[in-house]
C-alpha cells in the first residue's frame, strides 16, 4: 500500500482473510479497533451496513469509497462516528446514516463490513478527492491565512510537533496563522518561542464547524491527524509534517494518491524537525512571492 502496489496489497489481504477464523469475526472480546469484520463474499446485490470501527480520520479517509459502493448493493447504511454526520449528510451513496453507539452496535445485516476494509472488498485503488464539501466561513481581512494544527493523538506523541517549533512560519512576511488544534488548555499558545497564532477559542468537536474553518484558509499546515484528512477530503491546500517512519497512507513521496492536495514534509531524523519546517519556510515565503505577483491560484499547485 505504501509502494502504491494495490494488486499486490488485496493478494496479502486475500491470503489474510482465509487464514483467519470465521468465529473470531467482529470478536466483542476486542477493541473495536482490532476487529475484523467482513467476510470475504463480495457484497453485490445485499444489504450492506458499514460500520466504523476506527478514527475519525479513518472514516474520513475512506468513505470515498461509499459512492462506489453503492450501485452495487441492494441498500447502503452506514454507521459512522455521531461527530461526522452532519458532514457525510452530503456524501452520496448511502442510505441511511445511523450514529455508532459502542454501547449498543447496530444489529448485524446481510453483509457486514468495517469503512477500512472497503479498498479491499471493492479492489479499487484510491478514488481522487475532494469527495466532502463545506461552505466557508466569512473571511477574516488581513494577510494570507494559514491554519496550523501541532498536535496529534497521544497514543503517538512522534506525530505531534511542539509549537514553537513551528516558528519560522510565524516570521514570514504576510503570513497568519490560526489555530485548528481542538481541545481544552493549549498552554503552548502562550509558551516562550512560540509563533503568534490567532485562537478562534473553539473547543468544540463539531467537525462541520472545523471543515468550514479549513474551508476558508488560504493554507492547512497539519501534523498528522484528523485535520489532515479533513482538509484532503475538502481539496483544501495542505502541507502535512511527518515522521522519518510515517504512516502507510502517505506513501513515499511528496505527494500521496489519496490526497492530490496535501504535499507532505518529512523528517530526515526521526525527532527532529527544524530540516521539514525550514523546507516549508522556503517554500512559503516563496508562495507569497508568487500571491504578490499577482497569481493568487499558484499555491493550489505547491
Amino acid at each position: 500500500m505504501r509502494a502504491g502496489a494495490f494488486d499486490a496489497a488485496w493478494a496479502i489481504s486475500d491470503a489474510v482473510l482465509a487464514a483467519r477464523d470465521p468465529t473470531t469475526r467482529d470478536d466483542p472480546t476486542l477493541p473495536y479497533h482490532l476487529r475484523w469484520i467482513w467476510d470475504g463474499r463480495a457484497p453485490d446485490g445485499r444489504r450492506v451496513l458499514v460500520r466504523c470501527y476506527h478514527g475519525l480520520g479513518d472514516t474520513l479517509q475512506f468513505c470515498r469509497y461509499l459512492p462506489r459502493l453503492r450501485p452495487r448493493v441492494a441498500g447502503l447504511t452506514l454507521e459512522v462516528q455521531p461527530e461526522l454526520i452532519p458532514l457525510l449528510h452530503s456524501l452520496p451513496g448511502p442510505d441511511r446514516l445511523i450514529p455508532f453507539r459502542p454501547e449498543a452496535p447496530t444489529p448485524a445485516s446481510e453483509c457486514d463490513i468495517e469503512i477500512m476494509e472497503l479498498a479491499h472488498a471493492l479492489r479499487l485503488p484510491p478514488p481522487g478527492a475532494p469527495y466532502l464539501t463545506a461552505e466557508p466561513l466569512p473571511r477574516p481581512a488581513g494577510g494570507m491565512l494559514v491554519g496550523v494544527c501541532w498536535q496529534a493523538g497521544g497514543w503517538n506523541p512522534a506525530r505531534s510537533v511542539p509549537l514553537p517549533a513551528l516558528a519560522p512560519l510565524g516570521r514570514v512576511p504576510g503570513v497568519r496563522l490560526i489555530s485548528l488544534q481542538r481541545g481544552p488548555g493549549l498552554k503552548e499558545l502562550s509558551d516562550a518561542g512560540a509563533p503568534p497564532v490567532l485562537d478562534t477559542g473553539d473547543r468544540s468537536s463539531d467537525v462541520m464547524a472545523v471543515a468550514r474553518l479549513l474551508a476558508t484558509l488560504d493554507l492547512v499546515v497539519t501534523v498528522d491527524t484528523m485535520i489532515a484528512h479533513l482538509a484532503g477530503a475538502l481539496g483544501r491546500p495542505t502541507w502535512l509534517l511527518l515522521p522519518a517512519e510515517a504512516d502507510w497512507r502517505w506513501m513515499s513521496g511528496r505527494r500521496s494518491r489519496w490526497y492530490g492536495s496535501i504535499r507532505t514534509y518529512r523528517q530526515t531524523r526521526p525527532g527532529q524537525w527544524a530540516d521539514p519546517v525550514a523546507r516549508m519556510q522556503a517554500d512559503l515565503v516563496e508562495l507569497i512571492r508568487r500571491r504578490n505577483l499577482g497569481n493568487p491560484g499558484t499555491h493550489r499547485r505547491l
